[in-house]
């Protein structure tokens, strides 16, 4: 009798323990909503420009998941779009895009922002839309060091050099302005200007002063040259800015936001970029 009502006191104990298991499970699941498309921003960017953006191996110096991989983005267009998304009041998600891709991925709805060193140009703007700038930097030529080339001033002493920029972008446009130039195919990248530099297929490659420090901290062989007298651009040339589909609600509400966002502070981020960006480590 009495092994029997202990049997029945230790079947009600495992009962009462597996309800309140139960309990507690249901309880948790609870407490993790799922996020609606409505609250997500995905924002769209190489994740290989650095300092602007680039691809790390976790969430380091506020890295950002990549969706769909096990990688993460940092850099300079990833804090602003962490700031731009909290002040929409949504979670960020980065869409790794190719650069080519990144317009036609905005214009089909699969991201909501490119955020990826972009400058509103007009003929971009005749597609998309841009926000006020969010930073502006000067041209700059990449060179080796001690090469032929490593103490030039001007866009005059690229002369017969074989020079080349990123597809798609006017970098690769204003080479035109060297008189005399060997103007080289586009390349889709700035890895492989950088392979293509280093092995000597090219004398040069044009880019922006943030990725020329970049280049340069990389790789001791390489030099930027900062021009006296430089290439002939015009302010939305060398601007970035956020660009979003053809009459969205979102330019007033992202302006609203970049306006809190002071020089002094978007100088600051920079910095952080250049110093925490892959290859200065």
């Amino acid at each position: 009798m009495r092994r029997r009502l202990l049997g029945l006191i230790a079947i009600t104990l495992s009962t009462v323990l597996f309800l309140g298991g139960c309990g507690t499970s249901a309880s948790s699941k609870e407490a993790s909503p799922v996020v609606s498309e409505e609250q997500i921003f995905r924002v769209g960017m190489e994740a290989g420009y650095a300092p602007f953006n680039w691809t790390q191996k976790d969430e380091a110096n506020n890295g950002v998941n990549i969706e769909g991989s096990a990688e993460y983005a940092g850099g300079y267009d990833v804090e602003i779009a962490r700031q731009i998304a909290e002040g929409l009041g949504k979670k960020l998600v980065i869409v790794k895009t190719e650069w080519d891709g990144l317009v036609p991925a905005l214009t089909s709805g699969k991201i909501d922002a490119i955020i990826a060193g972009m400058s509103p140009t007009a003929e971009r703007k005749e597609t998309i839309d841009f926000s006020d700038n969010y930073y502006k930097s000067d041209l700059v030529m990449v060179v080796k060091k001690g090469g032929k080339y490593e103490s030039a001033s001007s866009i005059k002493d690229f002369q017969g050099a074989k020079i080349t920029a990123q597809l798609n972008t006017f970098h690769y446009s204003v080479i035109d302005q060297i008189q005399g130039v060997e103007k080289q195919p586009a390349m889709d990248n700035f890895p492989a200007m950088r392979v293509a530099l280093e092995s000597g297929i090219i004398d040069g490659y044009v880019s922006e002063r943030p990725e020329g420090v970049s280049s340069e901290l990389a790789n001791s062989n390489f030099r930027v040259i900062e021009f006296k007298d430089g290439f002939i651009t015009s302010d939305d040339d060398t601007a970035i800015a956020v660009g979003v589909a053809k009459n969205s609600d979102l330019v007033a509400k992202i302006n609203t936001i970049l306006s809190g966002i002071s020089e002094e502070q978007r100088r600051a981020i920079m910095d952080k970029a250049i110093k925490n960006q892959p290859a200065a480590n």
